[in-house]
């Protein structure tokens, strides 16, 4: 199933709808320390997006949308400077699998809706990992909870997923 792009305009601009959502890093992720290896590949890693578990997805969801940013670095610090990757939702606890950085062709039905807004060296067609170099820039996620008609029923902003 594709999201239509009107879909994806209406969750860009919808209202907060606000409920209890939470979510959890897995693989490795703590919100400290970026896991060795998940940097980008100037930067001598292989990288993709972190394992999330989100709890309180409510009802009615059907896709999961993730907006990836380095909150340090200006250009790519917001709506998904990062990347913006769909992952559909399984049930009020969905899981959501590391997708590969560096590419548009991903794994479990997830999507890229709109691709790094990185360009040069740095463009990639999907999800850009983390690649400041070391600097200790902060990377957060945004995570939206939307239905079929593409309203958000609920979200998370600025959860921060490491440091590199």
């Amino acid at each position: 199933m594709k999201i239509a792009a009107t879909a994806l305009g209406v969750v860009l601009s919808a209202g907060m709808a606000m409920a209890d959502m939470s979510v959890q890093l897995g693989g490795g992720w703590s919100g400290g320390k970026i896991p060795a290896g998940q940097q980008c590949k100037l930067n001598g890693g292989n990288g993709g997006t972190p394992p999330m578990r989100v709890s309180g997805v409510p009802a009615g969801a059907v896709w999961i949308v993730a907006y990836f940013n380095d909150k340090s670095y200006k250009p790519l610090s917001r709506n998904g400077g990062h990347g913006t990757i769909a992952f559909p939702v399984r049930g009020a606890v969905t899981d959501l699998p590391a997708v590969p950085g560096m590419t548009a062709r991903l794994p479990g039905g997830a999507q890229v809706m709109a691709a790094a807004k990185a360009s040069g060296k740095y463009a990639s067609p999907g999800y850009l990992p983390p690649c400041s170099g070391g600097r200790n820039n902060r990377y957060s996620v945004d995570l939206k909870a939307i239905d079929k008609q593409g309203k958000v029923l609920d979200e998370i902003r600025d959860f921060t997923i490491g440091r590199y």
